[in-house]
């Protein structure tokens, strides 16, 4: 607890840890919500995962652009401008949902939504390698912190959904998560950590295409992309595996499973951010994570699919530690806030593309089973080319992990 307590005491810390991990609860809810909304429609997954795919893509569109004016601006304004558009549009999207409004309608509603969401992952790591520049253990065990509790959002989330979809309708859980993302941000941007950001006047700003031409960058997007593209495609194979296989209220089932797949993982995070001087490399934490994913298509019902969630979900935290972990370290100070929006930019449209195309396969007979081969496989490609552990910055930083 010393590493934590370490990180506990910088300044601003309790506001990022706690009220930075509630803001992005929206995160864990809006996804599935709006999938169950919209297939109450018609009944089926295909429209409601377009729908769904579109505001992702939306949201990877501008994350960058979002990520390069806060790297000049600072990341407050940002988040604060960001976080009064975002909610309103996200009524909206409710209400074309609601109003069963055509396709086209309920599409530029989920563009508008995905547009204006908040660049808070992205603002909260880069806050994070600000505050420990000098202290690179200290920053592994930060960033496991929030990976950890930012599992979270993935356990809370979809329950909260549950709840509201038994208790109301999915629509309740779009306006929960509308008020939270609102009350949140505006809370994170007036934080003592974000007030205080300064420019760094040492380190050029970002031009072209900043981040992505610094080596080793590109390679570590890829394991991202893999990620991400699993994340997506499970966050629909998991409904639609209860679908098929719980009688009972399939949906509340659905999102409960996707809740305790986060049990496992922030557990491990946890203990990954006490050992600061571990050596894990990406590669085999992916692959880690592929064998997690694959596993799945062999569970016999939904409880045996519960277990083998939460025990494989401990593999993720980690993996995902050590991919910020090497952003900090690989990406120049200037341009860290457009590097972690790349980073959430692709694995954001990494996830819209495994929801598009896993919405296509489980509409078949069996087609969750192959939904879970598929995002292992996505991941273990990302494993293939995760980049080395000891890549060099141009400040001559080895990535502490």
């Amino acid at each position: 607890m010393r590493q934590y307590m370490s990180v506990w005491r910088l300044p601003g810390a309790p506001v990022l840890l706690v009220v930075g991990v509630v803001a992005r609860l929206g995160v864990g809810m809006v996804s599935l919500a709006l999938l169950l909304l919209l297939q109450q429609a018609d009944g089926r997954y295909t429209q409601a995962a377009l729908a769904c795919s579109v505001y992702a893509i939306a949201s990877a569109a501008a994350s960058p652009i979002v990520g390069r004016l806060a790297d000049r601006i600072g990341p407050a304004p940002v988040l604060v401008a960001t976080g009064l558009a975002y909610p309103c549009c996200l009524v909206f999207l409710i209400f074309a949902g609601l109003h069963d409004l055509p396709l086209p309608a309920v599409l530029g509603a989920a563009v508008l939504a995905g547009v204006t969401f908040p660049p808070l992952t992205a603002a909260v790591r880069g806050t994070w390698n600000a505050l420990t520049v000098d202290e690179p253990e200290v920053r592994v065990t930060a960033l496991a912190a929030e990976t950890a509790l930012f599992e979270l959002v993935f356990v809370v989330g979809p329950m909260l959904v549950a709840l509201c979809v038994a208790l109301w309708q999915p629509a309740v859980a779009l306006g929960a998560a509308a008020a939270i993302t609102l009350v949140g941000t505006l809370l994170v941007a007036r934080g003592q950590a974000m007030r205080s950001w300064r420019r760094h006047e040492g380190h050029a700003p970002a031009r072209g295409l900043g981040p992505l031409r610094v080596p080793g960058f590109a390679a570590l997007l890829v394991t991202a992309f893999g990620l991400g593209f699993a994340f997506g495609g499970t966050g629909v194979a998991v409904p639609a595996y209860a679908t098929e296989y719980v009688a009972r209220d399939p949906q509340s089932a659905g999102g409960i499973l996707l809740g305790v797949w986060g049990i496992g993982s922030a557990a491990s995070g946890l203990w990954f951010g006490s050992r600061p001087r571990a050596r894990a490399r990406l590669r085999w934490l992916l692959a880690g994570v592929a064998a997690s994913l694959a596993v799945l298509a062999a569970m016999p019902n939904a409880l045996a699919l519960g277990a083998a969630l939460i025990i494989g979900g401990a593999t993720i935290a980690p993996a995902l530690t050590v991919q910020n972990s090497m952003v900090g370290a690989i990406v120049p100070r200037s341009m860290l806030n457009e590097a972690y929006t790349w980073l959430v930019t692709v694995s954001i449209a990494a996830s819209a593309a495994g929801v598009a195309v896993t919405g296509l396969v489980v509409d078949r007979p069996g087609g969750a089973v192959w939904a879970f081969l598929l995002a292992g496989a996505a991941v273990a490609a990302g494993a293939v080319v995760a980049p080395a552990p000891f890549t060099h910055t141009g400040e001559r930083e080895k990535v502490p992990v």
